[in-house]
């Protein structure tokens, strides 16, 4: 494994490069000590800046393999860092990419500057070093890293977890799972009651939120990994809040997924904005890197929401629901009535849900939650619930409607498809 640091022989870029040379002891991997030679500056003094530079890098070489005891590379590269180093990425199969942070005194805290547009061009992980003295600690297994990863349900979250998972194989860390949520927002798609303001947050919103955080994080919890969840109400720009809680829970590093948004966009981008204000170090890591041929671990189904009108192709999807979850998960099962039905009409619907338990759940195989809940928007009820009970898959039942029938009568099935993210099975009859 090759990682890469990159330096422009500043004392910052000296103290990145004894981080990135312990890490690489630590990963067992092969460093590269890059600078990138701007080309109107190879133009005008020709051979001799290279040859300056490329005699810089090989004392840093040399000093940095003294310091760690691993093979040290100078690398020197002539035009823009970021499309340079990009291409390096590519040729030497590079899986991490560290660099300084920009000074203090630099105008807008480093945007748009280096290491701005380095993050911008990688497709690997880029760690931005400041408080450097934790990251070598770990890498010389003096103690567990410290680490906070920007938590939600999206696709950097999950690219950003998966290399915390993996960073973890090296040594013991320490897991805090930081989410910022705007509580209106979080109480529409619960479906639970709005809030009076933006930091009013339910007991009923915290318990679905925090139910939330523990299925995302499950894929962290093992061993030499320590996880738990810090949920904060907030509003406006997400990566203010994001590295205020990281001050307040002292972690070493800040790691973030990010899409590498570009324009107008990027004036909300968590990671750039992390890079940028954060005062421990930083790694933004590219949802590209996990779509360039690694290979995921299946995802695992623990909880599986079945919905049924009482018809037989509901009461179909029930009987997918348990045979699609493994022994000792959770089956909910769940029926809608009108807005206005009865208490008697819910408590009858009720005991048609229990009817409709197999009686080889008698043994207990899986856990069985029965609910009943009122609405007139049966797809909404159903995506809602879907998110309150966090499910990982949901089972629906389809009359197969096709053509002006479907247009007309809708589908419930087609519905909640379309409004939840989360995994659906469709249940259709057999032909007759």
């Amino acid at each position: 494994m090759n990682i890469a640091c990159t330096t422009n022989f500043s004392d910052a870029s000296r103290r990145a490069c004894d981080t990135a040379a312990l890490l690489a002891r630590r990963m067992d991997a092969s460093l590269l000590v890059v600078h990138a030679l701007p080309g109107n500056v190879a133009r005008t003094f020709g051979e001799r800046a290279r040859e300056a530079v490329q005699g810089a890098l090989q004392e840093e070489a040399r000093r940095l393999e003294t310091l760690s005891g691993v093979s040290v590379e100078p690398v020197v590269l002539t035009g823009e860092a970021e499309k340079t180093l990009s291409a390096l990425v590519t040729e030497r199969d590079l899986k991490l990419v560290v660099s300084a942070a920009p000074r203090e005194e630099t105008p807008f805290l480093g945007l748009g500057g280096t290491v701005d547009r380095m993050a911008q061009a990688l497709t690997v992980p880029f760690l931005v070093v400041r408080e450097s003295e934790a990251l070598e600690a770990w890498a010389r297994g003096e103690r567990p890293l410290r680490v906070m990863v920007g938590l939600d349900r999206s696709r950097p979250y999950e690219v950003a977890r998966d290399w915390v998972k993996a960073l973890s194989h090296f040594g013991p860390l320490e897991v805090v799972g930081g989410r910022i949520f705007w509580v209106s927002e979080e109480a529409k798609r619960l479906g639970l009651v709005h809030p009076r303001s933006y930091k009013d947050v339910s007991l009923d919103l915290r318990e679905a939120l925090e139910r939330e955080a523990d299925s995302l994080l499950e894929p962290l919890r093992m061993p030499g990994v320590t996880v738990r969840a810090r949920l904060e109400p907030g509003l406006g720009r997400v990566a203010d809040h994001l590295v205020a809680l990281a001050e307040e829970e002292h972690v070493d590093v800040l790691v973030v997924g990010t899409h590498h948004r570009k324009a107008l966009a990027r004036l909300w981008s968590v990671s750039q904005h992390a890079r940028r204000l954060a005062s421990m170090s930083v790694v933004s890591v590219p949802v590209l890197t996990a779509e360039q041929g690694a290979v995921k671990e299946p995802p695992r189904v623990r909880a599986v929401l079945a919905t049924t009108d009482f018809t037989e192709p509901g009461d179909r999807a029930v009987a997918y629901a348990f045979a699609l979850t493994p022994p000792g998960g959770t089956v909910h099962l769940l029926h809608v009535e009108p807005a206005d039905a009865s208490p008697e009409a819910v408590q009858a619907a009720h005991r048609q849900l229990e009817l409709r338990v197999p009686e080889s759940e008698q043994e207990g195989q899986h856990k069985v939650e029965l609910s009943v809940l009122k609405g007139d928007d049966v797809a909404g009820v159903i995506t809602q619930a879907a998110e309150r009970y966090c499910v990982d898959l949901l089972c629906l039942g389809t009359h197969g409607r096709t053509g002006v029938s479907r247009a007309v009568l809708g589908s419930v099935a087609q519905q909640v498809m379309a409004r939840s993210d989360r995994p659906a099975v469709t249940v259709r009859m057999p032909r007759a």
